[in-house]
């Protein structure tokens, strides 16, 4: 699962995939998620020329006050549905904002001193950027997507946990229909398909990452029974749990991570 975050690539290319929704991002083009959602993605590189990037987690409380200095100068609207992923074209401002932040990384005092300052002015570029309408949604505590983006935090914080749809419409304050209507329109998914997805992603890298058995980490995700848990992570990825961890442990599965 991918936190809020900007990903920028400097040395090969990486897909990801949403639902039917393909993101590309490379040298070119970042990749900005402003919410938890389970994507999966190809990498591609090779020995002689390794996957370089780097992640940045969107800070809420930083983007608020940027918001605030900002003030009536932001120029870009809040959408009703804006996306939670999306790439946006990599300008010459982020880019030499990315170069900075890398070179301010080696020294530890220059990274403690002007990291988070570069980090901000890269939050600044993204918010005036094409994706500036999502960091804004996500900003914003009155709108649709902020609404969402708590729904999801709440499935993130208890996902092994009996969840309720209804309580979950009742915890950001919407009505069952909004709710649906408003949460596919933010993930491109139902919230039943999108809590089954985020239990099946997690029990995955337990077994995949952390050695569990199938039926201990379906137990840690909430399935009561482990027989329906392989019949759905089949469905869902297409091999058995052991299948998925013998072709991992043999080198010929690769999970990526963004």
């Amino acid at each position: 699962m991918y936190q809020p975050s900007l990903i920028i690539i400097l040395q090969g290319r990486k897909v990801g995939y949403l639902g039917e929704r393909v993101f590309h991002y490379d040298p070119s083009n970042y990749l900005l998620m402003t919410l938890p959602l389970p994507c999966e993605c190809e990498t591609f590189a090779s020995p002689q020329e390794p996957l370089i990037g780097l992640a940045l987690r969107v800070d809420v409380q930083m983007l608020q006050d940027l918001l605030m200095d900002i003030g009536d100068g932001m120029r870009t609207a809040v959408r009703p549905h804006a996306d939670g992923v999306r790439s946006v074209a990599l300008d010459d401002a982020m880019l030499c904002a990315c170069e900075r932040l890398v070179e301010a990384m080696e020294d530890p005092l220059h990274a403690r001193v002007l990291g988070p300052q570069i980090v901000r002015e890269m939050l600044f570029h993204a918010l005036c950027g094409a994706g500036g309408d999502a960091l804004l949604a996500l900003a914003s505590r009155h709108s649709h997507f902020s609404q969402i983006a708590k729904a999801l935090r709440l499935i993130e914080q208890n996902y092994a946990s009996s969840l309720n749809v209804d309580r979950l419409a009742q915890s950001v304050n919407m009505s069952i229909s909004s709710f649906h209507h408003n949460f596919k329109a933010v993930t491109a998914t139902s919230p039943l398909q999108y809590i089954k997805s985020y239990r099946l992603h997690k029990a995955r890298m337990m077994i995949l990452h952390d050695g569990l058995k199938a039926s201990t980490a379906a137990s840690r995700v909430g399935y009561e029974s482990p027989s329906q848990f392989s019949r759905e992570y089949k469905r869902f990825f297409g091999n058995t749990p052991s299948d998925q961890a013998s072709r991992y442990r043999s080198g010929g599965l690769r999970i990526a991570e963004l």
